[in-house]
């Protein structure tokens, strides 16, 4: 991740915003775009960036197509990226031991976008005069990394370029993505391919890149286990109990020696953890979960030649993107894809429907009645779960049609097979140690029933079910005494309902902002916690996901700091 900015802090340089008509034309136009303060000729960094970029791009992919997600998409990526050295951002460094006005548990895409509007909104002036935020962010991976185990090759970004980390907030930010493509002077080559779905591994590249330019205001390889109350903020006049003025945040290395942080406010961004279907091992060297899938299938199937038996469990699509890439990179294997719906089904990414991951609907749901919330989002689930894009669809139908066609109707011939209206029931394990365990599944009908199970022989269990994002609840419980006690006029909250230590049960709710809501006077003015792709509850769809990030961080960093 090398830098390449403008020379001088006023210039601008028109970038391509490739706007397509009807008609498939590209229309440009000329936007002024921030250069980032403190920059320096970057000619040598832009030098090695293009290289790195070219090489990451045509050797990293085709590598992976002809050798294997272990050697190409990593490799492609390595060579893609420089080191950071040259890049700086807007925000400084403060000392470890201050009270931080801000700290934020992950640095994943969410908390990214954080930082680049705090950096945007001191390029602007837009933040209140004088404010120099003391910003920290605590990560539990070694490096940046977004979801480095499912970038296969040739895998597409669902959502436009457009939504990055600033676009849709600021589209003059240093930090758009036609800015990165510009400074890895690949813009007129970008613009020729006449997409606005990037592939995933440049945009991947593209988060790195924005990144590195916060790495010294990142620590990671931290985990945090807690966030509390600091006991001195509580203790009022006379022994009383006064409003809490800040957190303590405790972190843990590697080695398992802890650390504690104070701040004013805190971001909960830890995103999504793994979701392994109860009926299979949570821990088990044959089932992996899709998150891993890029990191752990070339070490446990090392033989690309080898007829191994893979089952893949979901219905979505990481699904079938594996489901699909496990037959071309091991062609003489076999493989299931078990899901309960009967068929794959397409997103919907008609225009209407879209308009649910506007920034603006946030508004619209979260001021809606709860039920209606709820109804909105059972509607209109068919744009992101359990749905594969459509293009990848035909493309199985197509190799499903190959082997009808070759073999015959008996699907029990097939080599890959889709077992639609199948429940998992659990992996069992042989009493040879040498042979594979067995899946057990069972076919059901319209209304669940059947009559046999059916056992397949697995070499490996990659589960595509998605993730959970409740992660947050434990790291915050001994800041549950400040929640308030549930209404039992209510018979449900918008959030979590908690027992405390107390024996009540307490309602963690979030506002408009995103923060969440303490009991009237437990917390200062200027002091709080905010949660971040956990809400989809309230906020809607578009919470868990990159489309809202640009304008979302903005709004989180105006309840924080405010306005000027």
């Amino acid at each position: 991740m090398s830098p390449h900015f403008t020379e001088e802090l006023t210039d601008t340089f028109p970038a391509n915003t490739g706007i397509m008509d009807g008609n498939g034309s590209i229309h440009t136009a000329s936007l002024p775009v921030r250069p980032l303060n403190g920059a320096t000729n970057g000619t040598n960094g832009a030098s090695y960036y293009t290289n790195g970029a070219s090489n990451g791009a045509s050797n990293g992919i085709s590598n992976g197509i002809a050798n294997g997600i272990a050697n190409g998409i990593p490799n492609g990526i390595a060579n893609g990226h420089s080191g950071s050295s040259h890049k700086t951002s807007n925000l400084r460094p403060a000392s470890p031991d201050c009270v931080h006005d801000l700290l934020c548990v992950g640095f994943g895409p969410a908390s990214l976008a954080i930082a680049v509007a705090l950096h945007d909104g001191l390029d602007s002036h837009s933040l209140p005069h004088g404010t120099s935020p003391n910003v920290l962010f605590l990560e539990k991976q070694e490096q940046f990394a977004w979801h480095a185990g499912m970038l296969l090759p040739g895998a597409k970004m669902q959502i436009s370029f457009i939504k990055d980390m600033a676009s849709l907030r600021d589209p003059r930010s240093h930090f758009t993505f036609l800015n990165y493509v510009h400074n890895a002077g690949r813009l007129v080559e970008f613009t020729n391919l006449s997409t606005f779905l990037p592939s995933r591994v440049e945009y991947e590249d593209y988060l790195r890149w924005c990144a590195g330019h916060f790495d010294n205001m990142v620590r990671y390889g931290q985990e945090v286990v807690s966030v509390s109350p600091e006991k001195e903020s509580i203790q009022g006049a006379g022994g009383g109990t006064g409003p809490v003025q800040a957190f303590v945040v405790t972190s843990r290395d590697e080695r398992g020696a802890t650390t504690t942080y104070k701040a004013r406010n805190v971001i909960m961004a830890t995103g999504g953890q793994a979701s392994i279907p109860k009926c299979l091992p949570q821990l088990h060297p044959r089932v992996v979960h899709s998150s891993k899938y890029a990191h752990m299938v070339p070490k446990i199937l090392s033989d690309v030649n080898a007829p191994y038996r893979v089952a893949v469990v979901g219905a979505g699509q990481s699904a079938a993107e594996i489901f699909n890439n496990i037959q071309t990179l091991y062609p003489n294997s076999r493989t299931s894809l078990v899901m309960r719906q009967e068929f794959l089904k397409p997103s919907d990414d008609s225009p209407f429907v879209n308009s649910i991951f506007n920034p603006s609907f946030t508004d619209t749901i979260f001021g809606r009645p709860r039920d209606h919330r709820r109804s909105l989002i059972a509607d209109t689930r068919a744009t992101n779960y359990g749905v594969v894009r459509l293009e990848l669809i035909e493309h199985l139908y197509e190799r499903m049609y190959d082997q009808h066609r070759e073999l015959g109707p008996d699907e029990s011939r097939w080599p890959h097979r889709i077992l639609g209206r199948h429940e998992v029931l659990g992996l069992e394990e042989s009493s040879n140690i040498k042979q594979a365990p067995k899946l057990r599944v069972r076919p059901t009908d319209a209304e669940g029933r059947s009559d046999y199970d059916q056992l397949l022989d697995v070499d490996l269990v990659i589960v595509a079910t998605g993730y959970h994002r409740d992660v947050h609840l434990d790291m915050l419980r001994d800041t549950w005494s400040l929640l308030p006690e549930k209404s039992s006029k209510v018979k449900r909250c918008d959030g979590w309902e908690l027992q405390a230590d107390d024996g009540t049960t307490r309602a963690m709710e979030v506002s408009r902002d995103y923060k969440v809501k303490f009991g009237e006077g437990k917390t200062a003015p200027g002091s709080g916690v905010y949660l971040q792709g956990c809400c989809e509850r309230t906020h809607g769809l578009s919470d868990t996901l990159l489309s809202v990030l640009a304008v979302r961080s903005g709004e989180i960093v105006d309840s924080i700091f405010g306005r000027a």
